[in-house]
């Protein structure tokens, strides 16, 4: 066990260099590596609140540039309700299968952006009313292993927002949800015993950020994505697989 927490300490210092460098969600990554050695549910309490850290930071500094209507109109409303509908659902889950309905998930993601980006393929337009519905399904996703962010790009997928707007307005979704998430952990007693681990990884995260500052001027941003969507399609793999670690 004492192996699985550092191990986990590992994935955390690269989850966060890496949306230092790409943008790409952080939880996704740590997740899908540490729930090979760690029950997701205890992972959870633990990645949550240290996302909240950066996503705050995030939101403060490009504030000007978020999509209020879209984030208010359309995004927020189902993917709050889908949070608390996947977070009472989670204890109900059976630990293996919650592990590999998120396999399941990080591994469609990722086999759908590396098919995407082999193809050159633009992303396309849907109608608002399927949009709802993916979203609120993001939102369940999200109250479930807080990554609710491969379905939620699904259904933005095509909005005419520029790149700064619509990563200003997703960090806002991920800071708004993960505050609820916190704050349901804090009221059913999870969050408690996670604080000790808590406090431990968070100056992980200020590395992480330096780290991939430095990184993100000297390397290719798209060989990056390449490796990380290569690492979350193996992760997936292994986290369907009857015989993984936990």
């Amino acid at each position: 066990m004492e192996f699985a927490w550092i191990a986990l300490a590992g994935f955390i210092l690269l989850a966060y260099t890496l949306e230092a460098i790409t943008g790409f969600g952080s939880i996704v990554i740590a997740l899908s590596l540490g729930a090979l050695l760690l029950p997701i549910e205890q992972l959870l309490p633990i990645l949550v609140p240290l996302n909240i850290c950066m996503t705050g930071f995030l939101v403060w500094r490009h504030r000007s540039q978020i999509d209020r209507k879209l984030l208010l109109g359309m995004i927020l409303p189902g993917m709050v309700l889908g949070t608390l509908i996947g977070y009472v659902i989670l204890p109900w889950l059976d630990a293996a299968l919650a592990k590999r309905l998120f396999g399941a998930l990080v591994l469609w993601f990722a086999a759908r952006e590396l098919w995407r980006l082999r193809r050159n393929l633009a992303q396309q337009a849907r109608p608002m009313w399927l949009n709802r519905i993916i979203s609120l399904c993001a939102g369940i996703s999200h109250g479930l292993f807080a990554s609710g962010g491969p379905l939620l790009v699904f259904a933005l997928a095509g909005t005419p927002l520029d790149k700064a707007r619509l990563r200003a307005t997703l960090v806002t979704v991920w800071f708004t949800l993960n505050s609820l998430l916190t704050i349901c952990f804090l009221f059913d007693g999870r969050l408690q015993p996670a604080l000790p681990q808590i406090l431990t990884y968070a100056p992980l995260l200020l590395i992480g950020v330096w780290l991939g500052e430095r990184l993100h001027q000297r390397f290719n941003e798209q060989h990056f994505r390449i490796a990380i969507y290569l690492l979350l399609l193996v992760t997936g793999g292994l986290l369907l697989a009857p015989w993984s670690l936990i």
